[in-house]
C-alpha cells in the first residue's frame, strides 16, 4: 500500500518524536562508562564530519570568514555549553528528567527576551511560565527522594545552564540571519565545537584512551550520530515541509515522555505518579508559552535535542 505525502509526514513526525526521545537514553548509556564531555566531543566530531563531507560533495562552498564568526557564537551556546553540559548532566540525572529540563528552553527564551529586549507577552505566556515552573518543581521534589547525593544537584545545575544556553543560542539564531544552508552550517558548528569540548574534558581530568572506551559506549555514540543526528533530522525536515508548523513541532512535547518511558524500561529509572503529573503540567506550560509566541523559528526547533 502506497502512503500519501501527508501520511509519510506523520510517520516522519512519529519517528522524530521517538528517536529524539531515545537519544537521551542513548546518551545515558554512553556516559555510564566513559567521560561525558569526551563522549560529546567524539559525537560532535563524527556527526559534523558527516554533514560537512555530504554537503561538500553536493558542491557547497567553504564558509567565508564573515560566516565563521556567527557560526562560532552559535557553536558556543548551542553545542559547547548546551549540548556539552546536557551530556555531562545526564551522568548524574535520569534521562527523563534531563529531557524534561531541556524542554523548558522556550520558557528561557521568553524570560530572557522579557528582561533584555523588553518584549510584550500575552496572559497565556505568563500562565505557561507558571505552569512550567510548577511542574518542574513537582518533578524535582519527587526525584530528590531518590537522589540525595551532591552529584544530583550538580547534574541539575549543569542541565539548567545547558537549557539557558540553548535559550540564548536560539535567540541569537532568530536575530542573526546567516546566509548559509542551515544544516551545512550545523555541521560546521559541530566541527567547531568538538575540539573545545575535548579540551574541556581534558581540563576536567577525566579523559581515557579511545581503546579504553567500552563497546557499549561506542554503540551508543553510533546510535546518537547515525540515528539521532542524521536520520532523525531527515524525518524532521520532511515533517516540517509537509505538515503545519504547529503539528510538526509536537515532537518537542513528546520527547520527554518517550525518554521517561524508555529510560524506565531499559535503565530501570524511577517513574512515579508524581513525576508523571509534574511532567504533564510542565509540558502543558511549555505548550502555552510556545502557542503564545507569534513565531517559533525552524532553527530554534531543530536545536532542541541532545
Amino acid at each position: 500500500m502506497a502512503f500519501t505525502t501527508k501520511q509519510k509526514a506523520y510517520i516522519a513526525l512519529a519517528a522524530t518524536s521517538i528517536i529524539w526521545g531515545t537519544t537521551w537514553v542513548a546518551s545515558k548509556v554512553a556516559v555510564t562508562n566513559a567521560p561525558p564531555l569526551q563522549v560529546s566531543a567524539i559525537r560532535q566530531f563524527i556527526a559534523g564530519l558527516i554533514y560537512i563531507v555530504f554537503f561538500k560533495l553536493k558542491g557547497e562552498p567553504w564558509p567565508s570568514f564573515k560566516q565563521f564568526k556567527p557560526l562560532l557564537v552559535m557553536s558556543f551556546f548551542l553545542l559547547i555549553i548546551a549540548n556539552g553540559f546536557a551530556t555531562w548532566s545526564i551522568k548524574y540525572l535520569s534521562s527523563g528528567l534531563a529531557a524534561l529540563i531541556a524542554a523548558l528552553y522556550p520558557l528561557c527564551v521568553v524570560i530572557i527576551e522579557m528582561i533584555f529586549f523588553k518584549t510584550k507577552n500575552t496572559p497565556a505566556t505568563f500562565i505557561g511560565l507558571l505552569l512550567g515552573l510548577a511542574g518542574i518543581c513537582v518533578v524535582f521534589y519527587d526525584n530528590a527522594f531518590h537522589h540525595n547525593s551532591g552529584d544530583y544537584l550538580f547534574g541539575v545545575i549543569l542541565s539548567v545552564i545547558a537549557t539557558l544556553s540553548w535559550g540564548i543560542g536560539t535567540i541569537f539564531v532568530a536575530r542573526k540571519k546567516l546566509n548559509i544552508n542551515p544544516y551545512y552550517g550545523m555541521g560546521w558548528q559541530m566541527m567547531l565545537a568538538a575540539p573545545f569540548i575535548f579540551l574541556m574534558s581534558v581540563a576536567n581530568g577525566k579523559n581515557i584512551s579511545l581503546t579504553a572506551i567500552p563497546m557499549q559506549t561506542w554503540l551508543a555514540i553510533a546510535y546518537l550520530v547515525i540515528i539521532g543526528s542524521c536520520i532523525a533530522f531527515v524525518c524532521f525536515i520532511y515533517s516540517m515541509r509537509n505538515l503545519p508548523a504547529a503539528i510538526a513541532s509536537l515532537y518537542a512535547y513528546i520527547n520527554p515522555i518517550v525518554a521517561m518511558i524508555v529510560g524506565s524500561i531499559l535503565l530501570s529509572e524511577k517513574l512515579t505518579i508524581n513525576i508523571l503529573i509534574g511532567t504533564a503540567i510542565t509540558i502543558i506550560g511549555v505548550y502555552l508559552v510556545n502557542h503564545s509566541l507569534k513565531e517559533v523559528p525552524t532553527t530554534e526547533l531543530i536545536e532542541n535535542e541532545i
